[in-house]
């Protein structure tokens, strides 16, 4: 299972960034697909979840400023971060979940992208 984020990178406050995640080695649509972030020194935290029916989660913090969306033809799932802040500067991570009867929840994180909001 492979997941590579990528879009990553610098942008001054009130700018935008989307970041990507193509996912392989998994059937992708059947999977819950999510945005999580981390800075040094604190726990990893939710940024927006999408369910394998498209249904999405936000953080209060990034509610109407992101938007998570997948593409089940391309294996993608992306985050449009618009409005950015320089508390949204952290490492971003992809991941993907999945619920298998007997087995439990699969758990699969990708290696992050660098966000950074800074003028």
């Amino acid at each position: 299972v492979q997941l590579q984020a990528s879009g990553g990178g610098l942008v001054q406050p009130g700018g935008s960034l989307r970041l990507s995640c193509a996912a392989s080695g998994i059937i992708f649509s059947i999977h819950d697909m999510g945005w999580y972030r981390q800075t040094p020194g604190k726990q990893r935290e939710l940024v927006a979840t999408i369910t394998s029916a498209a249904s999405t989660n936000y953080a209060d913090s990034v509610k109407g400023r992101f938007t998570i969306s997948r593409d089940n033809a391309k294996n993608t799932v992306y985050l449009q971060m618009n409005n950015l802040k320089s508390e949204d500067t952290a490492v971003y991570y992809c991941n993907a979940e999945h619920t298998i009867v007997g087995l439990g929840d699969m758990s699969y994180w990708g290696k992050g992208t660098q966000v950074t909001v800074s003028s």
